[in-house]
């Protein structure tokens, strides 16, 4: 996003300074340059971008907003701001849909609350893909899930239980594109199973167009989602 140069994952931390805000850190990517952002420079275009979308789409399918958002040009092949539009797709669609009066608030909590896992090139260095935990905020958020509670946190961790093996099993390499698509599809079908809550999710396959844009590899036939 600096100077344009193919990105280093670290093995381990190193001490880095955000080129942007001047906040010195520990970061596990950076480029050969010494150029590094920080989690908040990083997202915050892209947050703005998403949220825009999030608050003024009227679609009540959560895949379609989020093929949507992911095709905005402003926003990255790969990287965490697809926790946000996960958790943002599915919230909105709730909303939309009129599901317990769901309002913006709880989306912002929702992002709020995804902010607080879901950062940069972490899938790597702690096996934890960001989406994961913002499935899990968007099912707690609907069960008032906290601790101490029962079939409420049973839910939330259920849903990021499956949204965690739907992920991997679509891992070699990453796809940030793929896990949104697989993780929304869990939730979906989570939410009729649980909560008796229905989507009018299109019946159609989703076909990719992103193959060529991806910095490490698509997998392409070994994807549902790629076509030649």
């Amino acid at each position: 996003m600096v100077c344009g140069s193919a990105l280093e994952y670290l093995e381990r931390a190193q001490d880095v300074i955000c080129t942007y805000c001047g906040n010195k850190g520990y970061g596990h990517i950076r480029c050969p340059e010494g150029h590094y952002l920080c989690d908040i420079c990083h997202n915050q275009g892209s947050i703005r971008i998403i949220e825009d979308i999030v608050f003024s789409t009227k679609s009540k399918d959560p895949l379609e907003i989020a093929e949507l958002l992911m095709s905005h040009s402003g926003l990255p092949m790969l990287g965490c701001q697809h926790a946000y539009i996960a958790c943002g797709a599915l919230m909105a669609a709730l909303k939309n849909r009129g599901y317990r009066t769901i309002t913006d608030a709880d989306i912002r909590e929702a992002f709020e609350r995804t902010s607080k896992q879901a950062l940069g090139g972490y899938c790597g260095v702690t096996g934890v893909c960001g989406i994961t935990p913002a499935i899990g905020a968007c099912f707690a958020i609907l069960t008032g899930s906290k601790c101490g509670k029962d079939e409420e946190q049973r839910i939330a961790m259920e849903a990021v239980t499956r949204v965690a093996r739907a992920i991997t099993d679509l891992t070699g390499p990453s796809c940030c594109k793929a896990y949104v698509r697989a993780s929304l599809s869990v939730a979906v079908n989570l939410l009729k199973e649980e909560l008796g809550i229905t989507f009018p999710v299109k019946d159609v396959s989703i076909v990719c167009t992103y193959s060529s844009k991806h910095p490490h590899g698509c997998r392409e036939i070994k994807c549902p989602y790629f076509r030649d």
